[in-house]
C-alpha cells in the first residue's frame, strides 16, 4: 500500500494570515504554482488558490491590499501522510479538488497533487479516477 507520505511534495511556499493577496499572487507567479497554504505557527489555517484571488480578490477597489484572510478558504479538506493514496484520490474526486494539503498533528507537512498520483506507476488508476470525477463536474 502506497501512502501519501511517499508521493507528497514537501518543498512548499506558504503565506501567513498577515499577508495580502498581492503577496500571495506574487509568490504564485514566482513559484509557478496555483495554490498557497496559509499557515500560522506551522498550523494550516487556510488555502488560497489562483481562482480564489480572481473570484474573491479582484472585486475590491484595491485588490492587492486585501488581506489574505478575506479570500482564503478555511473549510479545508486534507489528508495525513500515513493515509493510503486511495483515500487521497477518493477525497479529490468527492470534493472536486486537484491538490490536498497533508497535515500531521495539525502541522502542514506537505501537499499532494493529482500529478503526484499520476507519477506513481501503479497509481495511474487512482489519478485517472480522481481526474475523471473532477473533469466530469467541470465541463
Amino acid at each position: 500500500m502506497t501512502t501519501v507520505r511517499e508521493l507528497m511534495s514537501t518543498d512548499l511556499s506558504c503565506c501567513t494570515p498577515v499577508d495580502n493577496v498581492y503577496e500571495a499572487a506574487l509568490k504564485m507567479k514566482q513559484e509557478d504554482i496555483g495554490i498557497i497554504p496559509i499557515v500560522e505557527n506551522n498550523r494550516l489555517v487556510g488555502i488560497v488558490t489562483d481562482r480564489d484571488l480572481v473570484v474573491r480578490g479582484i472585486a475590491d477597489k484595491n485588490p492587492g491590499s486585501n488581506k489574505i484572510t478575506e479570500v482564503m478558504t478555511t473549510d479545508i479538506v486534507s489528508v495525513s501522510p500515513s493515509d493510503p493514496v486511495e483515500k487521497a484520490s477518493e477525497l479529490m474526486a468527492r470534493h472536486q479538488i486537484r491538490r490536498l494539503p497533508v497535515v500531521e498533528n495539525g502541522q502542514l507537512v506537505g501537499m499532494l497533487s493529482l500529478g503526484d498520483l499520476a507519477i506513481e506507476k501503479y497509481a495511474d488508476d487512482q489519478a485517472g479516477y480522481a481526474l475523471g470525477e473532477i473533469s466530469e463536474h467541470h465541463e
